[in-house]
């Protein structure tokens, strides 16, 4: 696996090796020792599985107490993936990193604990799964609306499904529940 860095501490993209011949293709998608050697040190506790159909966008969403840092991937289809700051005190705070996963390259993306998550989806039908450090809380769960101008994500498109929930997320700085760094 290669590991690469981004704008945001400790928020990471996983490059596998993928293995392809006339059979199909093969990779790995967690070895924890190779994760372990870059820093992500936590237990993975939860596996989800979403199925989501085009324009479906799921987030802005952390988990106030009982931080979730999450591995995600796509198994089918593609996303346009999002990591947000809402760790109040943090230098990054408010900014956002944004990245296409699809089952084309297989590429991967840690988001560490204390970060909002979301995501569109860019093909007729996606499979997202990923791997949560910390059990889901629902009474932890929190929200920043998805379009909050100040933070400025580039979503590829403005024609969005979301739930009810997400539809009342505030924006960041309406917020009084946020992560501390």
């Amino acid at each position: 696996m290669n590991f690469v860095e981004t704008s945001l501490e400790g928020v990471i993209v996983i490059e596998p090796k993928v293995f392809v011949d006339e059979r199909g293709f093969f990779l790995e998608t967690f070895r924890e020792n190779e994760l372990y050697n870059v820093g992500i040190t936590e237990n993975f506790v939860q596996h989800n599985h979403s199925h989501s159909s085009k324009n479906v966008l799921r987030g802005i969403h952390y988990q106030l107490t009982n931080p979730q840092g999450k591995l995600v991937r796509v198994a089918s289809g593609s996303v346009f993936d999002v990591v947000v700051d809402v760790r109040k005190g943090s230098p990054t705070f408010g900014k956002w990193y944004g990245m296409v996963l699809d089952d084309k390259d297989m590429k991967m993306l840690y988001v560490p604990p204390g970060y909002g998550h979301a995501y569109i989806v860019l093909s007729d039908k996606t499979d997202f799964i990923y791997m949560c450090t910390e059990y889901y809380h629902p009474e932890s769960e929190q929200g920043v609306l998805w379009n909050d101008p100040d933070i400025g994500i580039e979503w590829p498109s403005s024609n969005v499904i979301l739930s009810e929930k997400d539809k009342q997320n505030p924006t960041l700085s309406n917020h009084r529940k946020l992560p501390a760094y």
